[in-house]
């Protein structure tokens, strides 16, 4: 079992595109995570944080891209993307999550 505080660092960001805005409609969240995370850590992270109960993950990893400025040659980090499945076609409302994250912070 994962411990308490992987679970709440697991999600770093939602991801906000016009397909994921799409997808958002349909009942699918999609969230920037950890590269190492596995799916069922990303199912439980969600499930607790956002109390839902989640039909399916899918991953995608993403590979930094190297890029040329003045100054050299650098590159961009690897990332991981999640598209999670609410069960029921239930919605996860970021932003009214993170509202109340911030309003129990204060009490």
């Amino acid at each position: 079992m994962t411990s308490e505080s992987r679970l709440m660092k697991i999600l770093i960001s939602p991801v906000m595109s016009e397909k994921s805005h799409y997808y958002s409609e349909h009942g699918v969240s999609v969230f920037k995570v950890l590269k190492d995370a596995t799916k069922d850590e990303i199912k439980a992270a969600v499930e607790r944080i956002f109390n839902v109960k989640v039909d399916a993950v899918r991953t995608l990893n993403f590979q930094g891209k190297t890029r040329r400025s003045a100054h050299g040659i650098g590159r961009r980090s690897d990332w991981k993307k999640a598209y999670v499945t609410v069960q029921g076609g239930k919605t996860i409302d970021v932003e009214q999550a993170s509202a109340a994250d911030v309003n129990k912070e204060n009490a």
